[in-house]
C-alpha cells in the first residue's frame, strides 16, 4: 500500500521506527528496562497450630494455613525456584487472644517456634517476622487500646518485647507494621540492647487505611473480631506528602528498608518513596489484589499468568527492589519456565 500524500513529502518516513526495536524477542529482551527476577519475590505464609495440618483461606484462592511442620515442606519447594525469603504470619486460636496480645511476646509462640524449625532445616533463608498485634488482640487492632482508642506508646514498649523474642528465635528482619509513632527507633533500641545488633528493620513506612487488606484479616482471623477501623494509625489514602514524612521518619530511626503497602493502587507513592530517599524499597502485593486477580481467572476473565507477571513487573518499573506476594511460588515457577 503507497504511503498517504499527506505523508509522502516527508521524504523518508519516518526515520525513527520505533518498532524496529520491538521485531523479535532477542531485541525486546535486550532492550527492556525493568527485569523481574525471582530475587525480587518474598512469600508470605500464614501458619497455624499442629502438625499436618492444612486449611484453605477461602477469600484468598490457592492460599493456605499452614502447620510448622508443612511450612518446612513449602520452604524447600520455594528454596527450590530459588526464593531467598519468606514472612511468617499467624493465625492464633481465640483462646490465645488477649486484650494486650500477650501471646506476641511468648517466647515459645507459634511465630517463635516456626522460625526456629525452619532455620533448622533452611539456615540460609531468610526470615521476616510482622511485629505487630493484631493476630493476637482479642481486638483485632494492631496496638494496646484504652477506652476505644488504641494507644501508642504502651503499645510500642510491647511491640519492643515482640521483636527481641522473634530476633532471639532466629528471625533476620523484623517488620513492624503497625504505624505506632516511634515504633521503629524504640525496635532498634530495644534490639540492639537484646545483643541482636544484626536483625534488620524492615519497617511498614507507608501502610495505608486500605480496603484491600479484607482477606488478610480473615487468614489471620482477625476480621471478626475488629472493633471499629485503623483510621487513626493508618494512613489515609488521600495523602502522599505524609508517606514521604512517615518513610522520613522511619530511616531517621534506623530502618534499614521500608514497605509501602498496598501495592498496586500506590505505585505513586513507591516511585516517589525510591527516588527522594534511594533506600532498600519494598512493594506489598496485597492479599486483595491477590484475590482480585485470582478471582478474575478462575472465571476466565484475565491471563492469570501474564496478567501476574505483569502486575509485578510494574512494582519493579515503580522503584521497587522487592515485592511481597501470596503468588511468590507461582510467578517463580513461571520465571523459570521462562
Amino acid at each position: 500500500m503507497a504511503i498517504p500524500e499527506v505523508l509522502a513529502g516527508r521524504g523518508r518516513f519516518p526515520r525513527t521506527r520505533m518498532r524496529r526495536n520491538r521485531r523479535a524477542p532477542w531485541s525486546r529482551a535486550l532492550v527492556a528496562e525493568t527485569r523481574l527476577s525471582v530475587l525480587d519475590l518474598i512469600w508470605p505464609i500464614f501458619v497455624i497450630e499442629g502438625e499436618n495440618r492444612r486449611e484453605p483461606v477461602p477469600s484468598m484462592p490457592g492460599v493456605d494455613r499452614l502447620s510448622s511442620d508443612l511450612v518446612a515442606d513449602a520452604v524447600a519447594e520455594a528454596v527450590g525456584l530459588g526464593i531467598q525469603a519468606i514472612a511468617l504470619f499467624p493465625y492464633v486460636e481465640p483462646e490465645l487472644k488477649t486484650p494486650e496480645g500477650d501471646e506476641a511476646v511468648n517466647a515459645d509462640n507459634l511465630v517463635c517456634r516456626t522460625i526456629r524449625r525452619i532455620k533448622a532445616a533452611y539456615p540460609g533463608l531468610g526470615v521476616i517476622c510482622d511485629v505487630a498485634l493484631d493476630p493476637f488482640s482479642s481486638h483485632g487492632h494492631d496496638g494496646v487500646c484504652r477506652d476505644g482508642k488504641v494507644v501508642n506508646d504502651e503499645s510500642v514498649a510491647i511491640l519492643c518485647r515482640q521483636a527481641v523474642v522473634q530476633a532471639e528465635a532466629g528471625c533476620d528482619i523484623v517488620a513492624p507494621s503497625d504505624m505506632m509513632d516511634g515504633r521503629v527507633g524504640a525496635i532498634r533500641d530495644a534490639l540492639d540492647q537484646a545483643g541482636c545488633a544484626d536483625t534488620q528493620i524492615m519497617a511498614y513506612a507507608a501502610k495505608f487505611a486500605s480496603a484491600f487488606y479484607g482477606p488478610f484479616r480473615d487468614a489471620i482471623g482477625s476480621s471478626g473480631a475488629l472493633v471499629g477501623d485503623k483510621k487513626t494509625y493508618q494512613m489515609d489514602p488521600a495523602n502522599a506528602l505524609e508517606a514521604l514524612r512517615e518513610v522520613a521518619l522511619d530511616i531517621e530511626e534506623g530502618a534499614d528498608m521500608v514497605i509501602v503497602k498496598p501495592g498496586m493502587p500506590y505505585l505513586d507513592i513507591i516511585q516517589r518513596v525510591k527516588a527522594s530517599f534511594g533506600v532498600p524499597t519494598f512493594a506489598y502485593n496485597v492479599s486483595g489484589e491477590y484475590a482480585m486477580l485470582r478471582a478474575a481467572a478462575d472465571r476466565d476473565w484475565i491471563d492469570y499468568p501474564r496478567a501476574l507477571l505483569e502486575s509485578l513487573l510494574a512494582f519493579k518499573r515503580a522503584g521497587a527492589d522487592g515485592i511481597l506476594t501470596y503468588a511468590a511460588l507461582d510467578a517463580a515457577r513461571l520465571l523459570k519456565e521462562g
